[in-house]
């Protein structure tokens, strides 16, 4: 689970903290403009979400290389109160969207809140192997 969410982290963080006009523009693909049917260009906000994601980034890999379950615990509860904050927005907010990009919203956002919550529940034997 940590290392879906340190390469979710990573891709997210550089495209938008590095180039927010094109996250912008094409998240999640051209022309399916999942953000910018959502309100005006903030380059600010794009640019503080990709920071966002590369803190959650330097966390989850420094869990991930270096596994225990309090560590593994403290990175899903990181992970949860993002996800579960951006889940809630984004749900509240899908009147825009054709039905299509509704369920794609609504699936990729709990896929990365189910994450979260498997990461919060670590077992014992994967965290003891050295990586999740």
């Amino acid at each position: 689970m940590a290392a879906i969410l340190a390469f979710l982290a990573a891709v997210l963080g550089v495209w938008a903290g590095g180039f927010p006009l094109s996250f912008y523009n094409d998240f999640p693909i051209g022309g399916w403009h999942w953000v910018s049917l959502l309100g005006p260009y903030n380059e600010h906000l794009l640019r503080d979400f990709g920071a966002t994601m590369l803190a959650l980034l330097v966390f989850t890999v420094w869990a991930w290389r270096t596994p225990t379950i309090e560590k593994l615990r403290i990175t899903g509860w990181a992970w949860l109160t993002f996800a579960v904050v951006h889940f809630l927005y984004h749900l509240l907010h899908l009147g825009v969207f054709t039905t299509a990009h509704k369920v794609g919203n609504v699936v990729t956002l709990a896929l990365i809140l189910l994450l979260a919550v498997l990461l919060v529940m670590p077992d014992k034997r994967v965290s003891t192997k050295g990586h999740s």
